[in-house]
């Protein structure tokens, strides 16, 4: 189990009426609550309620800009490491507030689904600003991959666009007017901005929390007699189907993080340990999928379930425009004799690799 360094919500989020702790990512919905937002349907009703954890009763607000916690530690953690920076206060609502017009022009530029933040990088730079050991937490975030000048361009190719160069000179300025830190003169230059966002966008993990998760996994769990089981599970069945119908699969409260021992492992086709976040937190765990013998290498993929499958010359693609490396795992050694061809499957879904598949997982290779 892995606490980030730092982490932040997209900001997409607030749109989307997504409603998780501003500094656990915590969903602060209920299940219920998350059910009716997702199905578009304020009557809908959940059985057994008991299993939903959320405690609206422990939840915080910021008392100068409302942003919202899900519990008084979380309010003090964030005040602590960075909020007292970042905290709006009366100005929450001043579209000319340097935050405000920072977070506007990244709405603008990079719109859903987003695969990491600007406010990622505003955190980095508060945490800095805040800290009386400075140069601990600059070390820290030095611990993070970093790339060649040729990479970092491709990597925010990837992230925002065509036009990124246009783009990062667009945000850089705003940047600097709502956060420049002296001992982080160099993230505020044209060259140290671009490094930093590629800092980010090759080791920001994504990070997915849902109350409604949460209350599923809590029925799975309940012993019920046969004929009530079945009449439960049927039921979750529909709602994911309705839910599927009404607004797609995207169900979590998005954001992303970096964390410093899951940014260190490496990718394979066949994984042997695989991350989730089973705390409705940001709290990452990372669990084993098989035995791993002393000294074995611990790999995750870095491809979402359904790109696993693919052939090899679909799979290289997909970690060569998303993630700049040729894999030579196991599973792509044995097949490297295969045709570098695309099954039929693949190739309907060739033109639908877009910064979508970014949105998962983005970790260090």
């Amino acid at each position: 189990m892995e606490k980030p360094v730092v982490s932040s919500q997209f900001l997409w989020n607030a749109w989307y009426n997504y409603k998780a702790c501003d500094h656990c990512l915590r969903a602060l919905e209920t299940a219920e609550e998350n059910a009716q937002r997702l199905l578009g349907k304020s009557y809908q009703a959940l059985p057994h309620p008991e299993q939903c954890g959320i405690r609206k009763d422990l939840h915080q607000q910021c008392p100068q800009c409302q942003v919202t916690y899900c519990s008084a530690a979380c309010r003090q953690s964030a005040l602590e490491q960075y909020h007292q920076v970042l905290c709006l206060g009366p100005s929450r609502e001043d579209p000319m507030h340097p935050l405000n017009k920072l977070q506007e022009a990244w709405r603008n530029i990079h719109y859903p689904p987003e695969t990491s933040s600007i406010m990622l990088m505003a955190r980095m730079v508060a945490t800095v600003k805040q800290a009386k050991d400075k140069d601990w937490w600059i070390k820290l975030f030095s611990q993070f991959c970093s790339k060649t000048a040729n990479e970092e361009e491709e990597i925010i190719h990837k992230l925002l666009g065509d036009k990124f160069k246009g783009q990062l000179e667009l945000l850089r300025p705003l940047f600097a007017e709502a956060l420049y830190e002296e001992r982080l003169g160099r993230w505020f230059t044209p060259k140290g901005f671009q490094s930093l966002f590629a800092l980010v966008g090759t080791n920001g993990q994504g990070i997915g929390t849902s109350s409604l998760s949460q209350w599923v996994h809590g029925c799975d769990a309940l012993e019920l007699p046969l004929q009530e089981r079945k009449q439960l599970d049927a039921f979750i069945d529909q709602l994911y189907k309705d839910i599927e119908k009404e607004t797609g699969d995207f169900l979590n409260c998005e954001g992303s993080g970096l964390y410093v021992l899951q940014s260190c492992c490496n990718h394979s086709c066949i994984p042997n340990a695989e991350t989730s976040f089973p705390d409705n937190n940001f709290l990452l765990h990372l669990t084993a999928l098989e035995d791993i013998k002393a000294g074995e290498e611990i790999c995750i993929s870095y491809l979402e379930c359904c790109q696993r499958d693919r052939s090899r010359h679909s799979r290289h693609k997909i970690l060569r425009e998303n993630y700049l490396f040729t894999c030579s795992c196991p599973r792509c050694l044995a097949q490297a004799e295969d045709p570098d061809v695309t099954s039929e499957e693949d190739e309907e879904l060739e033109g639908e690799t877009d910064d979508a598949e970014l949105e998962d997982e983005m970790t260090d290779v």
